[in-house]
C-alpha cells in the first residue's frame, strides 16, 4: 500500500514539473493541503467536535488570517498574515470555489507570464488586495482568510492578457444551462457583481468584496503596464459559475 502511495505522489511530482503551469497546480494543491491538515476541515478528531472544534477554529484563523484591527501594530507576525492567509479557506465550498477558478484561469496566466513572474504577481496582488481591505476596515476584528483576492487578480491579468477567450459559464438565472461568452463579457459581469455586493455587503462575518475588487484592478492594471496588446482568440476548457467564493471572513 505504502508503494502504491509513494508511485502516486511520485507521478503527480513528474506530471506537475512536466506541465505548463506547475506554479498554479502546487499553489492548488498547497490550498488543499493546508485545508485539510487545518480544523477547517473537520476531518480531524484531533480537533475535537461541536463547541471545541468552534473554538479551535477560530483561534486558528486568528492566528494565520489578518486582523485589520492588528495588521498595523508593527507586529512582524502581523505583517505576514496577508500572504499566509492566502493559503488559508474557510470551509469546503470556500476552498473548491477559490481553486476551480485558480485551475480554469491560472494556467494559461502563468503559460503567458513565466512561472517565477506569476507566482511573485500571484502572491503580491493577493498581499496587497488584503491590504487594501485592511486599510478600510481598519477598526475590524474579524480574521480575514482565503486566495480569491489573488485569484480575483489572475482574472483581471487573464481579462487583459485574453479578452477574446470563449469562456463556458453556468448562470443561475438560465437554470445552469452551459453558455459560452468570451471573457470580456464574463469578467467584468462579474466584477460588476462584486461592485454592487460590495455595497450592501454587511458588516460581521461574510464575503469581503473589497479584496476581490482590489485584486481585480492590480491584475488589470499589472498585465496593462506590463504586457503589450491582448493574443487573438483562445478558449477556456470549463468554467465555474461567475463569481469564486471570497475572502472568508469566519
Amino acid at each position: 500500500m505504502i508503494r502504491k502511495w509513494s508511485a502516486s505522489i511520485v507521478r503527480a511530482g513528474r506530471t506537475v514539473g512536466g506541465s505548463s503551469a506547475p506554479v498554479t497546480y502546487t499553489l492548488i494543491a498547497l490550498c488543499c493541503l493546508a485545508f485539510l491538515a487545518g480544523p477547517a476541515s473537520g476531518l480531524n478528531p484531533a480537533y475535537g467536535t461541536g463547541d471545541e472544534l468552534l473554538a479551535v477554529q477560530r483561534a486558528y484563523f486568528r492566528r494565520w488570517g489578518v486582523i485589520p484591527a492588528e495588521l498595523f501594530e508593527g507586529s512582524g507576525r502581523s505583517a505576514l498574515t496577508p500572504a499566509t492567509a492566502l493559503f488559508v479557506h474557510g470551509s469546503w465550498v470556500h476552498l473548491l470555489g477559490n481553486m476551480l477558478f485558480l485551475y480554469v484561469f491560472g494556467a494559461m496566466t502563468e503559460e503567458r507570464m513565466g512561472r517565477v513572474q506569476f507566482i511573485l504577481f500571484y502572491v503580491g496582488c493577493g498581499y496587497l488586495a488584503l491590504l487594501g481591505y485592511a486599510v478600510a476596515n481598519a477598526d475590524s476584528e474579524q480574521s480575514l482568510v482565503g486566495a480569491s483576492g489573488a485569484i480575483s487578480a489572475v482574472l483581471g491579468a487573464f481579462l487583459y492578457l485574453f479578452p477574446r477567450a470563449r469562456v463556458t459559464s453556468l448562470l443561475p438565472f438560465l437554470f445552469f444551462l452551459p453558455v459560452r461568452f468570451p471573457a470580456w463579457v464574463v469578467l467584468p459581469f462579474w466584477a460588476a457583481l462584486q461592485w454592487l455586493a460590495a455595497g450592501r455587503a454587511p458588516d460581521g462575518p461574510g464575503v469581503a468584496y473589497l479584496a476581490h475588487l482590489i485584486g481585480f484592478g492590480l491584475g488589470f492594471g499589472y498585465a496593462s503596464v506590463r504586457y503589450g496588446r491582448p493574443t487573438g482568440p483562445t478558449r477556456v476548457k470549463a468554467a465555474p459559475a461567475p463569481a469564486p467564493e471570497g475572502e472568508n471572513q469566519p
